[in-house]
Order: C-alpha cells, then sequence, then structure tokens
C-alpha cells in the first residue's frame, strides 16, 4: 500500500521559500517510505477536501510567516512578523480532516505553532523580546546542534529519542506560550524552558509537534529519522473512524 502524506505549501507567496524548504520534507518523508502529497494554498476548498480523501496523515511544515496573534487572542507586538491568511486557511483544514478522521499528524517548527493555536493555545510573539532568552533560537540552518532538549518519560518523544536528553537544530523566534486542549508537553530547552516538543495526550491518536526541524537533519540525527519513521508507520496502521465519534476542539 501507498502511504500519502498530506503536506501544506510552507508559504502561498514565497516561492524562494518553498523552493528552498519543501525538498528536504519531501526527501524525509520518502526515506521513511511514504508519498508526499502536496496541497496548493490557492485551490478551492472541494478541491483541497478530494486531494485530502486519498492521503493517511497530515504533515504540517515551517513557514516564513507568524501565525496572527488575533486567533489566540492578543495584539501584535513589533516583533511579530505577518501573518499568511492562505496558509492558516489550508492547515485548518487539514487539522479539522485529520481529527475528524483520526489521521496521525506530525506539525514541525510553524507547524506545531499553527496546531497550538488551533487547539485554542497561546504562543510566544517574539522569543528575545517576551521572554529576553540567552539561548539563540535561530542560529542558522546550517547550525545541526543548536542546542539541547531535556525529553519528557514515557512520551512518543522518548521512544523515539530512546533517552531523556538530545539535541536539535533550531530556526524560530516564537513558540508555544500556553499549551493547547489536550496537548502535553514532551520536550523543552533546560536552559530557558522553551516549549520544544508536544503530543496530544492520547495513546490511540498519533499527533507530535517539534519547535526543531527534524527534515533538514534526517541523514545526521537518528532522533529525526526515528521522528518520520513514528510517524510514517502511524500512517501505515491508521483506520479511518466515523467523524460523528471524533472530538474536535470549540
Amino acid at each position: 500500500m501507498i502511504i500519502r502524506i498530506a503536506m501544506p505549501e510552507p508559504t502561498s507567496t514565497d516561492a524562494a521559500y518553498n523552493a528552498r524548504s519543501l525538498p528536504s520534507y519531501v526527501a524525509a518523508l520518502q526515506s521513511a517510505g511514504a508519498t508526499p502529497v502536496i496541497i496548493p494554498l490557492h485551490e478551492r476548498q472541494d478541491r483541497v477536501a478530494r486531494l485530502l480523501a486519498g492521503t493517511h496523515g497530515v504533515l504540517l511544515p515551517g513557514s516564513g510567516f507568524d501565525v496572527d496573534p488575533e486567533r489566540y487572542g492578543e495584539s501584535r507586538i513589533p516583533a511579530c512578523g505577518p501573518a499568511d491568511a492562505a496558509r492558516s486557511a489550508v492547515d485548518e483544514l487539514l487539522l479539522q480532516d485529520a481529527f475528524n478522521l483520526h489521521k496521525p499528524i506530525f506539525a514541525i517548527c510553524y507547524g506545531v505553532q499553527a496546531l497550538n493555536v488551533w487547539l485554542n493555545g497561546s504562543l510566544i510573539q517574539d522569543l528575545e523580546a517576551v521572554l529576553h532568552t540567552t539561548v539563540n533560537h535561530a542560529p542558522g540552518r546550517d547550525v545541526v546542534n543548536a542546542h539541547p532538549i531535556h525529553i519528557v518519560a514515557a512520551s512518543r518523544l522518548s521512544m523515539a529519542a530512546g533517552s531523556s536528553e538530545d539535541n536539535c537544530n533550531s530556526s524560530h523566534h516564537q513558540a508555544i506560550g500556553r499549551p493547547g486542549d489536550n496537548l502535553r508537553v514532551t520536550g523543552v530547552c533546560p536552559t530557558d524552558g522553551v516549549i520544544e516538543a508536544v503530543e496530544l495526550d492520547s495513546p490511540s491518536h498519533f499527533v507530535v509537534g517539534v519547535q526543531w526541524h527534524p527534515e533538514r537533519t534526517y541523514t545526521a540525527s537518528p532522533l529525526s529519522r526515528a521522528l518520520f519513521a513514528a510517524f510514517v508507520k502511524a500512517a501505515e496502521t491508521w483506520q479511518p473512524r466515523s467523524a460523528e465519534r471524533s472530538a474536535t476542539p470549540a
């Protein structure tokens, strides 16, 4: 069986960002045994729905934009970047489909922030401006080990890592503030406490989000490969459930 993973284009307007970032996601998914289905951000909803009908999981990638703070009840601060309304709209369609049908979700960087806000959580609009952290969470795309992460025991992340500590790359200026409904914090930066990973508190629904970029370190990092492998395995064993039985956020 071909395992198809739905993934939105990272941005609706920045073609250079898309061209730079998409190949790493595609390569990681293919190496893990899945076929990516790229969801255009300017398609009609019915067309998106038809594309989703043949998929077994959802990957929410990073983006060069920020989630609109109005969506979590805050006013925009100067350090908060612009939003991408088209990306947000498609993310909502993919998340609704995945939660309705219990499809596995793997959310990365901006993707985990979008997931958190969709589940009624909030974001830190800018780590330096709000937290005054001394950790550089955006040292550059080529830095493989930007900082350590502490991993919570008995989590999907700890099963992938095989330990309570690891290292990650980092390329973000925002992060999760208040975790969304039923999201469990499973990884933090030990220096400043920034949330680095969350997962749905559900043994039967694979929903994992990480603040770093495992697709960029797929060949170099055992943790990155293990995360994609766990996600694709969940997609392989996924069985759709009736939308009437599913619980979605208010």
